[in-house]
C-alpha cells in the first residue's frame, strides 16, 4: 500500500464534491436493498459524515498510532446502526466502484489494490473493536425521560433514567436517538457526574434546521423514550494533576464542564475553580441560578458570567433586575475569550473549554498566547453533532 498514492487519488476524488457521497450511497443501496432501513430517511447528514471519516482515516493512513484509536471508536459506534461483520464487504464493493468511477483515467490495478488494502486494515480493526466491546457493554441504553425542565423557548434540561448502569467520566457524551427521528443520532453531554440513582441529565439546545434537538427541546414530555449509545469523548478530568482548574463554557457547552465541576466536588480536597458560563444575551445564561447556588456552598468555585451582544449600558437598575432573575451576580460584557484573558493570569492552571466552535478557538488561542502550554488545554466544540 501506498500512502500517498491513496492520498493523492482521494485529494482528486473529494474534489469533485458532494456527487462522490451521493454515488456511493445510490450504489450501495442499488445493490443491496436490504441496507437502506438502516439509515434515516434524509441523507444529507449522512453523506457528509462519510466524506468526513473518509479524509480523516486517509490523512492519517501513514501513522497507525493515531488511526488506530479512530478506527476503533468507529467500529463501537456503528454496533447501534446493527452494522455486522457480512455488511462490510457490500460497503467496500461500492466504496470502490465509487473511486473507480470518479477516478477517471487516473484509476490503476495498483490505485485499486492500495483501496482494498486500505480498506482491509479499516474494517478488521474496527470489528475487532466491535466485537470486543459486545463482550461487556449494550450496543445501546434505552431510556425513560423522568423530568422535564424548558428554561427558555430553545433551551431544555431533561433527566433521562436508563435502564441500566451507563458507566461515563464527567465531560463525555452520548449519542440520542429518539423514537419520531430514528437512526438520526445526535451527540450530548451529560451535565452531572454519575449518580447512586443513575440518572442524567442533558442540556438541550434547539438548533435551527436541525432534524432532533427541536424535537428534545419542544415536544418531549415527561415518560418520553430515547436510546443512547455508548459513551465518548476526551474532555475529562486531569486527575493526576494539583493544578488549579479554569472552566469555559459558552450556552449548552456548559454540560459536560458542570459535570467535572461537580465531579471536583466530591474530592476531599477542592482546587480552586474558574468557572466562566457565557452566551450572547442575559436570558442566554439559563444555568446561572444553579451555578450562583454552587458558589455560594463552595468556597473554591468562582462563577463569572458574560454576555458578548449587551453593552454593559442598560442601566443599574435593568442589571441588577437581570441579575435577579439569571440567579444573582453580576454580568460581565464582552466576548467570551476576551472575559477570560482579562481575569488572568492562567498559566497555573487546567483549561477545559466546551461551546460554539468558534468560542472555542479563540479562547484556546488566548489561553496560548497566556502561557497555558497546549496540554493543558482541553477543548471540545459542538456543531452538527446536536442538531
Amino acid at each position: 500500500m501506498d500512502p500517498q498514492r491513496l492520498k493523492d487519488n482521494f485529494d482528486h476524488v473529494a474534489g469533485q464534491g458532494d456527487a462522490v457521497a451521493l454515488f456511493f450511497y445510490a450504489d450501495l443501496f442499488v445493490r443491496n436493498p436490504h441496507l437502506r432501513d438502516m439509515f434515516p430517511i434524509g441523507m444529507t447528514g449522512q453523506r457528509d459524515k462519510l466524506l468526513r471519516a473518509l479524509g480523516h482515516i486517509v490523512s492519517r493512513v501513514d501513522d497507525l498510532s493515531a488511526l488506530v484509536p479512530f478506527l476503533q471508536q468507529l467500529g463501537r459506534d456503528h454496533r447501534r446502526f446493527g452494522i455486522v461483520a457480512e455488511h462490510y464487504p457490500h460497503v467496500g464493493q461500492s466504496l470502490i466502484a465509487t473511486l473507480r468511477h470518479f477516478s477517471g483515467p487516473s484509476w490503476s490495478d495498483d490505485v485499486e489494490r492500495d483501496w482494498a488494502d486500505a480498506y482491509g486494515l479499516v474494517s478488521k480493526v474496527m470489528l475487532e473493536a466491535a466485537e470486543e466491546d459486545s463482550l461487556h457493554s449494550p450496543a445501546w441504553w434505552n431510556g425513560q425521560v423522568v423530568a422535564v425542565e424548558r428554561r427558555r423557548f430553545d433551551i431544555c434540561v431533561l433527566r433521562v433514567q436508563p435502564d441500566r448502569p451507563l458507566p461515563y467520566r464527567p465531560g463525555q457524551s452520548v449519542a440520542l436517538e429518539v423514537p419520531s427521528r430514528l437512526r438520526q443520532w445526535r451527540y450530548y453531554s451529560m451535565a452531572n457526574a454519575p449518580r447512586p440513582d443513575h440518572t442524567v441529565d442533558f442540556h438541550i439546545r434547539l438548533v435551527d434546521g436541525g432534524p432532533v434537538s427541536p424535537v428534545l427541546v419542544r415536544r418531549t414530555e415527561t415518560g418520553d423514550r430515547v436510546r443512547m449509545g455508548a459513551p465518548v469523548g476526551t474532555l475529562t478530568l486531569d486527575e493526576s494533576s494539583g493544578r488549579d482548574v479554569l472552566l469555559v463554557a459558552g450556552s449548552t457547552g456548559l454540560a459536560p464542564l458542570k459535570a467535572i465541576l461537580e465531579q471536583i466536588s466530591l474530592r476531599p480536597d477542592p482546587p480552586r475553580v474558574h468557572l466562566f458560563f457565557g452566551a450572547r444575551t442575559r436570558d442566554g445564561l439559563y444555568d446561572l441560578e444553579d451555578l450562583s447556588k454552587l458558589a455560594d456552598r463552595f468556597g473554591w468555585l468562582t462563577v463569572v458570567p458574560a454576555v458578548s451582544d449587551e453593552s454593559g449600558g442598560h442601566g443599574f437598575s435593568a442589571l441588577l433586575q437581570a441579575g435577579a432573575a439569571a440567579g444573582g451576580g453580576d454580568v460581565e460584557h464582552g466576548p467570551l475569550p476576551d472575559v477570560v484573558a482579562a481575569h488572568g493570569p492562567w498559566d497555573g492552571h487546567d483549561a477545559y473549554v466546551c461551546g460554539p466552535s468558534a468560542m472555542v478557538g479563540h479562547t484556546a488561542e488566548r489561553l496560548r498566547r497566556l502561557g497555558v502550554p497546549d496540554d493543558r488545554i482541553r477543548l471540545e466544540t459542538f456543531a452538527d453533532a446536536q442538531r
